[in-house]
């Protein structure tokens, strides 16, 4: 199990309601279709970054699966908002991935409940 996060190009907040909703369900759909072993755990869509927790065989290369998602996601989020389309990237180069342990709980709270930690609505303390 991993938990991973990626940003946009240039961190831009470009991830509104109707881009996240959708994002979420070309992620969903494509790792089902490409990876059917690979199961999303947790997603969180933000305006500025996506968090996910994912449990990935170790017969997939963790690089090749992230690489594969943020392609596909870029590339369908490009073909339907053109506003995005007129950005040179969706998502910036990299991303940032650690294996979950012992830490599953706290690590899908946190995961849950990011956007209301990012605005300063809830009080997660991690122990």
């Amino acid at each position: 199990m991993y938990y991973i996060v990626w940003i946009p190009k240039f961190r831009q907040k470009i991830m509104v309601t109707g881009v996240k909703k959708y994002c979420e369900e070309v992620i969903r759909t494509y790792i089902a279709e490409r990876y059917p072993d690979v199961s999303i755990e947790e997603i969180k869509i933000m305006k500025d970054h996506v968090h996910m927790v994912a449990v990935i065989p170790p017969k997939y290369a963790i690089a090749k699966v992230v690489g594969d998602i943020k392609a596909n996601s870029s590339k369908e989020i490009r073909k339907k908002f053109e506003y995005i389309r007129r950005n040179p990237a969706t998502w910036s180069i990299g991303y940032f991935v650690s294996s979950v342990g012992l830490d599953e709980k706290k690590i899908r709270q946190y995961v849950q409940y990011q956007e209301k930690q990012d605005k300063g609505q809830t009080k997660f303390v991690l122990e």
